[in-house]
């Protein structure tokens, strides 16, 4: 059997804030305008009034704090509400996309970690929960960029991307298609939202993370992460969605419907999917005859604070200190499948070899993906 480590990691955090305070302030603003330019109809019955919204408010039921943005113009603007993203985003033939951009700077910092360069890579996956555009593969335009050899591919699984992509790059890897990875994660996540909903317009963050995967027995870096085991599940739910897509355009009429855009029933998400993700750790550690206490670390998907904490309490018996089970929503708020890899890119110290740790996402879908990680 090959072994497979975690060689390296990086983190490409955007160029702009934006807080809650700030957030609050344009949806208000949109809220005071919709309900000027509908008055006649509120006054009727026939429109209901929107409810203005608070940066406390939004802490509480998320835990979120702020989020970055790749593009901030527009996402604050009440008559726009969204970013405006330029039109020369998906590439030219002299500038990468946008998410290449992003991935080609995280993409760096991992294989330096790593110690090794472009060139040493023959497999690259870019998993993100959407992709801003069909084809060619934002991952082939990476390996063009970074000068790696071998093989690219995307691939998409909601906010369970990242996890599944290591996944199956590791298999590549044992069975001899790979000899070393690279996987992405770049999320232009503000642009999932809809920033006129009061129930979900802070929820997302745009970044991108980066990993490089090898044989343990070709690993050169000062830290490594061996792979004990992965698991991966997934069963179908309405209760995260969205259905933009290509076909969108075909029907003119839905290029704003609320429904095109991200759309969840939290509480039926919280309701169902927490279960799920308890079983399938406990499962997963069972299969290594382990359990929660013997892990050192849990870095878990970001969504909510309110998700992390039941998890962790179910799993232990106990509430998880921070240092158990880090939490970087507050600053980077939901970044779909890259919440995971940023809590173990930033949260690794203290670490010492021999410890054992999880890593483990879940999301639309439902979809959950998790690795069973030891340092070496």
């Amino acid at each position: 059997m090959v072994d497979v480590a975690i060689s390296g990691t990086g983190l490409m955090v955007p160029p702009h804030t934006v807080t809650n305070e700030e957030l609050v302030e344009g949806f208000n603003a949109y809220v005071e305008l919709f309900n000027s330019e509908n008055a006649e109809a509120i006054a009727a019955g026939t429109v209901t009034a929107k409810e203005g919204s608070s940066a406390a408010f939004v802490e509480k039921a998320s835990g979120i704090k702020s989020r970055y943005a790749m593009v901030k113009d527009g996402m604050l603007d009440p008559a726009h509400m969204r970013p405006r993203i330029p039109a020369d985003s998906n590439g030219t033939p002299d500038k990468p996309s946008m998410m290449a951009e992003m991935a080609i700077e995280a993409a760096k910092q991992a294989l330096e970690q790593a110690g090794r360069e472009g060139k040493d890579i023959d497999l690259v996956i870019c998993s993100a929960s959407a992709l801003q555009r069909p084809y060619p593969a934002i991952a082939i335009e990476v390996q063009k960029e970074l000068g790696c050899g071998g093989f690219a591919f995307d691939m998409q699984v909601a906010c369970s991307a990242a996890t599944f992509a290591l996944g199956s790059a590791a298999d590549m890897i044992r069975g001899g298609t790979a000899k070393r990875a690279l996987l992405v994660n770049p999320e232009i996540t503000t642009a999932h939202l809809n920033l006129r909903d009061r129930d979900s317009h802070f929820i997302f963050g745009d970044v991108c993370t980066a990993t490089v995967l090898e044989k343990v027995e070709d690993c050169d870096g000062d830290e490594t992460y061996r792979i004990l085991g992965q698991k991966f599940l997934t069963q179908f739910s309405d209760n995260i969605r969205t259905n933009f897509g290509f076909l969108t355009r075909m029907h003119e009429e839905l290029i704003d419907d609320p429904q095109m855009w991200f759309v969840q029933h939290g509480r039926k998400v919280f309701k169902e999917l927490l279960p799920l993700v308890c079983k399938h750790i406990e499962g997963h550690l069972a299969d290594h005859q382990l359990g929660a206490e013997d892990l050192k670390r849990m870095w878990l998907h970001q969504a909510n604070i309110n998700m992390n904490l039941f998890a962790t309490r179910k799993l232990l018996g106990r509430e998880a200190s921070n240092e158990e089970a880090p939490i970087i929503l507050d600053e980077f708020a939901n970044t779909a499948s890259a919440g995971s890899i940023i809590a173990f890119h930033r949260h690794r110290d203290g670490i010492e070899k021999g410890d054992k740790g999880i890593i483990c996402s879940f999301g639309a879908g439902y979809s959950v993906g998790s690795l069973l990680v030891q340092r070496i």
